[in-house]
């Protein structure tokens, strides 16, 4: 079946209130633009240098999303480009994007990442720490920052009880958030095998690579 195809099928399963992100990670630029011309224009990478290879040859209406672990010496190359970051899981990347973001006069939305999985080879802060850094002065002042929500790997396994329940725990800590700070709006979670759990437990991104590129 074709990527076109593919991406048909997946939008009509899932809501319009929820973004696709389609993981181009290895993906090349042709199998990009096939998404493209079908449509798609949120688009993720797990690595800064390959992201970029692709921004400087695809069309500049596309929206990049870093969904991978984040190197804070790397930011400087994605900070003019990227739409948004999902997966800050330190405090002193934050201060560094907002460093990045201040030299070329912008804004970077982005995600802090809470580890929710069993495994301990995932990153993310815990709960205490988000809650801690919400509310810090140390926050207030980075002023090209702009923290709109939360991003969450589930644990790897084919239980899915676990899966909706980290989700669900997940769920539950970001709307407790959105009482007290109203610029939540963005809940990250759901990839290509537990995309449908995410999204019943209130998902507004979810990340797919293999479900529409194959593989």
């Amino acid at each position: 079946m074709s990527i076109a195809k593919n991406l048909l099928q997946l939008k009509y399963k899932i809501p319009s209130t929820v973004t696709l992100v389609a993981v181009t990670k290895t993906k090349s630029v042709t199998e990009i633009m096939e998404a493209y011309e079908a449509g798609q224009r949120d688009f993720g990478e797990n690595k800064i240098q390959e992201m970029t290879a692709k921004y400087q040859q695809l069309p500049k209406d596309i929206r990049w999303h870093m969904i991978g672990h984040l190197q804070s010496n790397k930011v400087k190359y994605m900070a003019e480009y990227v739409h948004l970051i999902h997966g800050v899981d330190k405090f002193s990347t934050l201060v560094e994007i907002d460093k990045q973001a201040k030299k070329h006069h912008l804004i970077i939305d982005c995600l802090l990442q809470i580890h929710i999985a069993t495994e301990e080879t995932k990153f993310g802060f815990s709960t205490h720490e988000i809650e801690a850094i919400l509310a810090s002065d140390e926050l207030q002042s980075l002023q090209n920052v702009n923290v709109i929500g939360l991003m969450g790997m589930a644990t790897f396994t084919e239980d899915k009880a676990q899966i909706q329940s980290e989700f669900h725990f997940l769920s539950q800590f970001f709307h407790q958030l959105k009482i007290k700070y109203p610029n939540f709006t963005t809940l990250s979670m759901g990839m290509s095998s537990d995309y449908s759990i995410a999204i019943s437990e209130g998902s507004t991104i979810i990340r797919v690579g293999s479900a529409i590129f194959g593989g």
